[in-house]
C-alpha cells in the first residue's frame, strides 16, 4: 500500500512539472505574439483582448454554472490580490520589451525563479533541498551565459524588469496558496476577470484599432494565454513550487527559437551552453525527484 501511495505521489509530481513545462513553452509563444503586437498597440489594450478572449473560452466549456460557482469561491480576494501581482509584473515586463532586446529582457528576467524557491521556503516552509537549489543556479548560470548581461547599465527598462521578476515570483507563490483551494477552471475565470477590471479603462483610453493582422494575433494571444494560465495552475497544485521553479528557464530555449522562425535571429556559440546547463538543472530537478521518491 505504501509502495502504491508513494508511486502516485511521484506520479503527480512528474505531472506537475509537464504541465509547468507545457505551459511556459505557450507562454513563449503567447510573448512572441505579443512582441509583434506592442509595436502597434498598447499593453492594456493586448491584456484586455486576452482576458476577453479566455472569459469567452471558460463560458463555452463551464456555462453559467461555473460563473455561478465563481462567484461563491472562497478565493474570490486571495484570487484579486494575486492577480494584481500577475498585472504589474505583466506591465513592467511588456513595457520594458519596447526598449530591450529579447537577450537582455529575459536574462534579468530570469532571476524570478530564484526568488520563488526563496519565497516558497519563506512563504509556504517548503523544504528545498540542497540539490534544488543547486539545479536553480545552474539555470540561472545557464541563462547569464546565452544572454552575456555584463554590458547591461541600471536603465528604467532594466529596472522595470526586474521589478517584473519580483512581482511575478511573489505571484507564482501566491497562486501555489490558492491553487490548493479551488479548481482550476474557477482560478482562471477569476484570475482573467481582475485583469479585465483593471485594462478596461486604460485600453479605452489608448485605443488603437487593430487591423485584420493584429485581431488574429490577438486571438492567438488569448488562446495561448489561457491554456498556458490552466496548464500552469493544473501544475502547481501537483507539485512544490520550488520544484517547478527551475522549468521557468525552458522559456528562454522557447524563446531563442521562436526568434529564429519568426525574426530570423541566429543565436551565438554561448546560447547552445547556456540552454544545455538550463536543460541539465531541468532533468537534474526531475532525476532527483524521481530517486527521492524511490527511497
Amino acid at each position: 500500500m505504501a509502495d502504491v501511495v508513494i508511486l502516485e505521489s511521484r506520479e503527480r509530481v512528474l505531472a506537475g512539472i509537464l504541465f509547468t513545462a507545457a505551459a511556459y513553452f505557450l507562454f513563449s509563444a503567447q510573448d512572441a505574439s505579443i512582441k509583434l503586437l506592442v509595436a502597434g498597440m498598447s499593453v492594456w489594450q493586448i491584456m484586455f483582448f486576452r482576458s476577453i478572449t479566455v472569459l469567452v473560452a471558460c463560458g463555452a466549456i463551464g456555462g453559467r454554472k461555473l460563473f455561478a460557482d465563481t462567484i461563491s469561491s472562497p478565493i474570490v480576494r486571495p484570487m484579486l490580490v494575486r492577480s494584481a501581482f500577475t498585472l504589474a509584473a505583466w506591465l513592467c515586463y511588456y513595457n520594458a520589451a519596447r526598449s530591450l532586446q529579447l537577450a537582455e529582457l529575459t536574462t534579468i528576467y530570469y532571476a524570478a525563479p530564484i526568488i520563488v524557491t526563496v519565497l516558497s521556503v519563506m512563504m509556504l516552509g517548503e523544504a528545498v533541498p540542497l540539490l534544488r537549489w543547486v539545479a536553480v543556479f545552474i539555470g540561472f548560470a545557464g541563462v547569464f551565459i546565452a544572454c552575456d548581461p555584463t554590458r547591461l547599465g541600471l536603465s528604467l527598462p532594466v529596472l522595470l524588469v526586474l521589478a517584473a521578476a519580483v512581482l511575478w515570483g511573489i505571484a507564482v507563490v501566491l497562486l501555489r496558496k490558492t491553487a490548493m483551494q479551488e479548481r482550476t477552471m474557477i482560478q482562471l475565470v477569476l484570475n482573467n476577470f481582475y485583469f479585465l477590471l483593471f485594462s478596461a479603462v486604460p485600453a479605452l483610453i489608448w485605443w488603437r484599432t487593430p487591423d485584420g493582422l493584429q485581431l488574429m494575433l490577438l486571438a492567438s494571444v488569448g488562446a495561448l494565454g489561457g491554456v498556458a494560465q490552466y496548464m500552469l495552475f493544473e501544475g502547481m497544485k501537483r507539485a512544490p513550487v520550488s520544484i517547478v521553479a527551475p522549468f521557468e528557464y525552458t522559456s528562454l530555449i522557447w524563446a531563442f527559437a521562436l526568434g529564429f522562425a519568426i525574426w530570423g535571429d541566429v543565436p551565438r556559440s554561448e546560447v547552445f551552453m547556456g540552454a544545455a546547463l538550463i536543460i541539465s538543472a531541468g532533468l537534474l530537478v526531475v532525476g532527483n525527484e524521481h530517486f527521492r521518491k524511490r527511497v
